[in-house]
């Protein structure tokens, strides 16, 4: 019979760290104290057996954890906000619908959904020590560790079976003209945000606690007085294009090569500065797969509940993609008009295109909320078909191996498109679109050495857009069925950039 041993007080002490006069309202447990015991409470230094906490995830954002605090798994920020929390006896509001997804990236976003969800796993400033818990809490905790630790160690058996064949896969990332530039922006900043994005009126204000405009809509008042913050500096790189390879030397007139080697490097500075993830990050995540358990899990959501769920995540990616608009010298020199129609009508596409950063093809798995999981995963959505295609793109479009500049400029040039219907100024955008092609002409055949990778990419522009096509079919079928939960729950971005009864965007 299994039995547990009640922690001695010398194994019970709160770290050193911490301010005693406050030790009530503080609970914490640290790995050296959960490591000294096993079930039968037996002092053990077994690696194989040590019974580690910070393996088990934040049980309120997910980010890694670093002991019971209030009596609940969390990681730092998430003890530090439920303490102030609790100091100010602060009251929150929801500015959505009260039904915020927290997670690592967007935790900051809403701190009442944020407070809930601590309140309802169980946080209190009444919280037992962890030497205090009954026998069943301490075997339930016990068996969660030893859970987490087996998934960690099949998932590094299987990372370091496959990593070869993954790098094969996303190849070098940056070219060497890039080579260094992905470890000066790199790591999670402590609002919690991959890409700490600069706090301008056009994003998201972390600290008010309130949405941004373009998270109720693309209002681009004000949007020319945008703080851009240097977080990428190519002043290092001179010239990304040291020769002209368009048409046999010759550059379309009026266009220099200085022209395009500016805009290419803008445009590639922006687009490392408002990824959601850097490629060291989603290489670290490539093999943190979604369990079984979770698979099923999204699997028994209602239909009302998985679409509600896609449109954040998708709302979220948008975002990110307006401020990589912002960036663009280009089109802010664009009429105000015609960025808010290239952004309505094409910011879907360029998140299909940022897509394949995060797909896995060798087992055909995308990130989602935290994890990689395959198409099984949204079966509750009813549109097999849409995840279908979006998965196959993905997909095609990963096997040309493109780096993180490619990628760059191709969103651009996919975005700023002359064929959108209702622009006021169609040529100026067509212009701006031939210097982005002629930039991605060059590096590809710099990086590829062939002239079919373009010719390519080009031919993929009908799938993205027939993908967005019926992307918004299927959300006016479950619109038709469902209007209040789409009227109510959905983001307003999400519903304004995809509401097909506004045949306009200005007047």
């Amino acid at each position: 019979m299994e039995c547990w041993t009640p922690l001695s007080p010398t194994h019970t002490r709160v770290s050193d760290s911490v301010d005693l006069d406050r030790a009530p309202d503080f609970v914490f447990l640290t790995s050296s104290q959960v490591n000294l015991y096993t079930p039968c409470g037996k002092r053990t230094h077994d690696p194989d057996i040590k019974t580690q906490i910070e393996v088990i995830p934040c049980k309120i954002c997910g980010d890694k954890s670093s002991g019971i605090h209030y009596g609940v798994i969390t990681c730092e920020g998430c003890k530090g906000f439920f303490r102030r929390s609790q100091q100010n006896n602060a009251s929150y509001s929801c500015p959505r619908q009260r039904n915020c997804l927290i997670d690592r990236t967007n935790r900051n976003r809403c701190q009442h959904c944020r407070l809930q969800k601590c309140l309802a796993l169980g946080m209190s400033r009444d919280a037992v020590k962890f030497g205090r818990m009954s026998k069943k809490q301490r075997d339930s905790l016990y068996a969660e560790v030893q859970k987490h630790q087996q998934r960690l160690q099949e998932q590094r058996q299987q990372q370091s079976g496959e990593a070869e064949a993954l790098a094969r896969v996303y190849g070098g990332g940056i070219s060497n003209g890039l080579g260094g530039l992905h470890g000066e922006a790199g790591g999670t900043y402590a609002n919690g945000h991959v890409i700490d994005l600069p706090k301008s009126e056009g994003y998201y204000n972390v600290d008010s606690g309130q949405p941004s405009p373009d998270q109720s809509g693309l209002d681009m008042t004000g949007i020319k007085q945008i703080k851009q913050e240097p977080i990428y500096d190519l002043t290092s790189v001179p010239n990304l294009f040291t020769y002209s390879s368009f048409n046999n030397g010759q550059l379309a007139p009026g266009i220099t090569m200085g022209e395009i080697d500016r805009i290419a490097q803008n445009i590639i500075k922006s687009h490392l500065e408002t990824c959601q993830y850097t490629m060291e990050e989603l290489h670290q995540l490539a093999w943190q797969t979604h369990t079984y358990e979770e698979i099923k899990a999204y699997q028994s959501k209602s239909r009302e509940a998985l679409w509600q769920q896609c449109a954040i995540q998708i709302t979220h990616a948008i975002q990110y993609v307006v401020e990589f608009a912002k960036r663009i010298t280009g089109f802010m020199e664009l009429c105000q008009n015609d960025q808010i129609l290239l952004l309505k009508s094409g910011c879907l596409e360029v998140v299909l295109v940022r897509m394949c950063r995060a797909f896995n093809p060798l087992n055909n798995t995308v990130l989602f909320e935290g994890k990689y999981g395959g198409m099984q995963m949204f079966k509750a959505l009813g549109s097999d078909d849409l995840v279908n295609e979006a998965f196959d793109f993905a997909k095609n479009l990963c096997s040309l191996q493109l780096t993180e500049e490619e990628i760059a400029l191709f969103s651009s040039a996919v975005l700023i498109s002359p064929d959108r219907a209702w622009l006021i100024e169609p040529r100026k955008v067509q212009k701006l679109q031939e210097k982005i092609y002629f930039a991605l002409q060059h590096v590809i055949q710099k990086n590829h050495l062939d002239d079919e990778t373009l010719a390519k990419l080009i031919a993929k522009i009908p799938t993205i857009t027939a993908v967005c096509n019926l992307h918004g079919e299927k959300l006016q079928v479950f619109k038709q069925s469902h209007p209040d939960i789409v009227n109510t729950l959905f983001p307003p971005l999400y519903k304004e950039l995809f509401n097909p009864d506004c045949a306009t965007v200005c007047k």
